[in-house]
């Protein structure tokens, strides 16, 4: 196994959330954009993977702001992201 895939294989573990709809959300992330992403997008998607399950809930169902300008917006483009 290489590096990238035991890399990935942690993430994922990390995307594990408990809360189906927050699973979907990442793992459909992995699957769809981190392949292509910058160093500096997969960054700040470790970053959100930092955030606490409640605040992840209310941001990506947008029931509240993110006040993180670059968390913000890439929880913009994963809502975007087709199922």
């Amino acid at each position: 196994m290489s590096t990238e895939e035991v890399e990935l294989k942690r993430i994922r573990w990390r995307c594990r959330r408990g809360m189906r709809e927050l699973d979907q959300l990442f793992e459909r992330y992995l699957a769809q954009r981190w392949p292509h992403s910058s160093d500096e997008e997969r960054g700040v998607f470790l970053q959100l993977l930092d955030c606490e399950d409640d605040k992840l809930w209310r941001w990506f169902m947008g029931y509240e702001h993110c006040p993180d300008v670059a968390l913000a917006s890439l929880i913009q483009r994963i809502r975007q992201l087709p199922p």
